[in-house]
């Protein structure tokens, strides 16, 4: 199979990775015996003209949408989005539509979704500059509407008051121009869980975060100069394995997820575990990553990490290639 990997200067906040991690892919994509031809497209006409070109029959894009920002991922409302273009001309691809990635990305859609499907979500509000915060309870945890990979996430996010509260949101609408989602803090453990494949095929591999505690700041969350570095580790669930992997499957079901995402949870004050987000371009530096840390924690080769990611990257294209097959 020809397949054509997509990224730009958006590559890394969006989706698996920079240029480097970009190459990774391309790398175990032809390990599996497929072409991979990669494509690099700084504009929305760039993009057209790749797909004018043709040449592959399947297209796995690090990009939700078309966009010079290298810093953050935003809503892009009246841009491109891969998606729409690719249903647009019946082009197959790895993971969901756009419809799909637009509710992953906007993390108040996400939580209103999950939580009409009875699927764990914080207390959460939207709040903007010029809101009224009544009714806020607190500590409450302060993020941007629509980031990912822990952008826009400190020390600072977890706000005591109002007094701190506005600062915050005034904070990510100045940096971000996005609103913000107030969320109950939860203080608890972080987990995740990398859900792969569709339908009876599907798999739910959950895993407990791990950072060393020399790392944290004041609270226990997971700052964005703690992640892609490698400062945090994937281990065994334990106890919460099969609660983990049971919520992730809800999650994906309730938002139709296709191929692979992942799903990051964390546990309030009770214990309870709430989702946090719902990934639909997982991270894929080799090692550091979570998705290709979850996938050696459960099929670890006697070869090492580096085949266990190859073989991560086959069964995701095969899981694409499947669903583009029936298609076609």
């Amino acid at each position: 199979m020809r397949i054509l990997l997509l990224t730009g200067p958006g590559g890394d906040a969006q989706g698996w990775g920079d240029m480097s991690v970009t190459r990774s892919v391309a790398e175990a994509v032809s390990a599996a015996g497929h072409e991979a031809r990669t494509a690099y497209v700084e504009t929305e006409a760039e993009f057209r003209r790749t797909l004018d070109a043709g040449g592959f029959d399947l297209v796995w894009s690090a990009l939700y949408h078309i966009s010079s920002n290298e810093k953050f991922i935003g809503r892009n409302e009246e841009g491109l989005w891969v998606a729409d273009a690719l249903d647009g001309r019946g082009i197959p691809y790895v993971g969901s539509d756009s419809r799909i990635m637009k509710d992953m990305i906007d993390k108040f859609a996400t939580h209103t979704i999950l939580a009409r499907a009875g699927v764990p979500v914080p207390a959460h509000r939207l709040l903007g500059p010029d809101d009224d915060p009544a009714g806020i309870s607190y500590p409450a945890f302060v993020k941007p509407m629509c980031e990912s990979r822990s952008v826009g996430i400190s020390d600072e996010s977890v706000v005591a008051d109002e007094r701190e509260l506005r600062r915050r949101v005034e904070y990510v609408a100045r940096e971000f121009a996005q609103a913000a989602l107030v969320e109950d803090f939860l203080p608890g453990d972080e987990y995740t869980a990398l859900v792969l494949g569709n339908g009876a095929g599907r798999q739910c591999l959950p895993g407990r975060v791990r950072v060393e505690e020399k790392h944290y700041g004041r609270h226990n969350i997971l700052r964005s100069d703690l992640r892609g570095v490698g400062l945090t580790r994937i281990h065994e669930a334990g106890e919460r394995a099969e609660e983990v992997a049971e919520l992730a499957g809800k999650a994906v079901e309730a938002m139709g997820c296709l191929d692979h995402v992942r799903i990051d949870l964390k546990a309030d004050a009770a214990g309870a575990l709430r989702i946090m987000e719902v990934n639909g371009i997982p991270g894929l530096k080799p090692l550091k990553s979570w998705a290709p840390q979850l996938y050696t924690l459960f099929h670890a080769s006697p070869l090492g990490e580096l085949e266990d990611y190859r073989n991560l990257i086959r069964d995701i294209i095969a899981c694409a290639g499947a669903r583009a097959k029936s298609f076609r």
